[in-house]
């Protein structure tokens, strides 16, 4: 825990979370085209001191069947750190979190990418790393399926420290401006990477001077092993799922307990899981506006969404017949086990596993009202089975009003949440390190 209070991440997912929020009235269905939309939802974020802003990005339409793709608003929406270098124009102070593979890009581009964001806004970048998960994707890139989970993260491990050499090709007071000498940077304040492993050959250095808070803050989405493990070493925000209080003190400890091997502290790292909650100011309330998403969900979209879950196209089973058993797969490992372990525990359906996951995608997801919602965020923090969460709204604006409106003054109430910003940068609000001693602490 941070100073007694929890960090908050505004998750933007295009017209909210839900799968269905594009089609409710509360949601902007434009949302996913329109930069005024996401300019509104920022400013919202900031004012109410949210640490961050987290955009999630696949690097291509990730159904097969794109009758799904067509029935929903998730197949148009912008690339994540151009949407964040406009965010920055119009914000000062929320963090601005970009999810970037490294399945398919290069990291001298990622480097400088996110090296920019953090020098235009003033120090409040960070990169979300992951790798790709589905066939789909790899075919955008001439592959006929996705390289296998472990050469996966074996790429990312080394592209990671790729990144970070090149962030720290550049020394803290390497540019001087000295019109009068001549000399607009230190002698030797720079210098060449050179950096040849077995994915990567990089010669460096970075062509863009150390940035505001040293380096970009690192935020990581994976909770395989191979996932933990590099988050243990890397990452200062990790974004998870987990579905009971017990699961998130497990993860949460396991996480953790893998960061001495690596030299680092416990507080260097931040878990915030996904939350999805559905707020009303009476259960009644809220259960009604629950049931009206659910009301909205397409047969067709709703399988969609569930195979993409599990890594396997589930079109052909019946979707009132009982989850099939599937092979591991090669995409989403944990998610797939998330969803499988849920099917068991509650004796769900096809039907009713995808109607289950429809607006959290096996995250946290709670219906009720400020305080029930707010009991539940402090139980997983008390326990420490969380630094905080990254908040999913069902619809976008409406579902993030109602947060901001009904529940912060809750957390507030009982002192688990801020009412002032501490500082400016991202790692300032986190009140984190970099790991391995990359660039200052800021």
């Amino acid at each position: 825990m941070t100073n007694g209070t929890m960090r908050l991440g505004a998750f933007f997912y295009a017209t909210g979370h839900h799968v269905a929020g594009w089609r409710h009235p509360s949601s902007e269905a434009d949302g996913g085209i329109t930069l005024e939309r996401y300019v509104g939802w920022a400013k919202r974020a900031e004012a109410a001191k949210f640490d961050l802003i987290f955009l999630e990005d696949g690097t291509g339409i990730r159904d097969a069947d794109l009758r799904s793709s067509e029935r929903t608003a998730r197949s148009t929406h912008f690339e994540p750190v151009t949407l964040l270098s406009a965010l920055a124009a119009v914000t000062s102070r929320i963090g601005l979190v970009a999810t970037t593979s490294t399945s398919f890009n290069e990291p001298y581009n990622v480097a400088r990418r996110f090296a920019s964001l953090d020098h235009l806004s003033g120090g409040r970048a960070g990169w979300n790393l992951v790798t790709s998960a589905t066939d789909l994707e790899a075919a955008n890139f001439g592959n006929d399926t996705i390289a296998r989970h472990a050469d996966r993260y074996e790429r990312a491990e080394e592209f990671v420290d790729v990144v970070l050499g090149l962030w720290n090709t550049w020394d803290d007071d390497a540019v001087v401006i000295d019109k009068a000498s001549g000399q607009f940077s230190k002698p030797d304040g720079f210098r060449p990477l050179d950096h040849k492993g077995k994915h990567f050959e990089v010669r460096g250095p970075l062509n863009l001077s150390r940035t505001p808070q040293g380096q970009p803050v690192l935020v990581q989405a994976g909770s395989s092993g191979p996932g933990k493990d590099l988050a243990a070493r890397t990452a200062e925000i990790v974004f998870t799922a987990n579905q009971t209080l017990e699961e998130a003190v497990d993860f949460t400890r396991d996480l953790k307990g893998r960061m001495a091997r690596f030299g680092r502290q416990p507080d260097d790292l931040k878990v915030m899981p996904g939350l999805f909650p559905v707020v009303g100011r009476s259960e009644s309330e809220a259960r009604e506006k629950f049931e009206e998403l659910q009301a909205l969900i397409d047969p067709v979209v709703g399988l969609a969404l569930l195979s993409r879950m599990v890594g396997h196209d589930l079109s052909g089973h019946d979707p009132d017949g009982p989850v099939p058993e599937l092979p591991e797969s090669e995409g989403l490992k944990s998610r797939q086990q998330l969803m499988l372990d849920l099917a068991r525990r509650e004796g769900l359906s096809l039907r009713r596993l995808y109607l289950r996951i429809a607006g959290a995608r096996g995250h946290s997801q709670i219906v009720g009202t400020p305080a029930q919602i707010v009991d539940e965020m402090e139980a997983r923090f008390r326990a420490g089975g969380a630094d905080g969460f990254n908040i999913m709204p069902p619809t976008l604006p409406g579902g993030l009003d109602d947060f901001i409106e009904l529940v912060l003054p809750e957390l507030r109430r009982r002192g688990l949440f801020r009412t002032e910003y501490e500082g400016t940068t991202l790692r300032s609000h986190l009140g984190s390190r970099p790991p391995g001693g990359h660039g200052p602490a800021r």
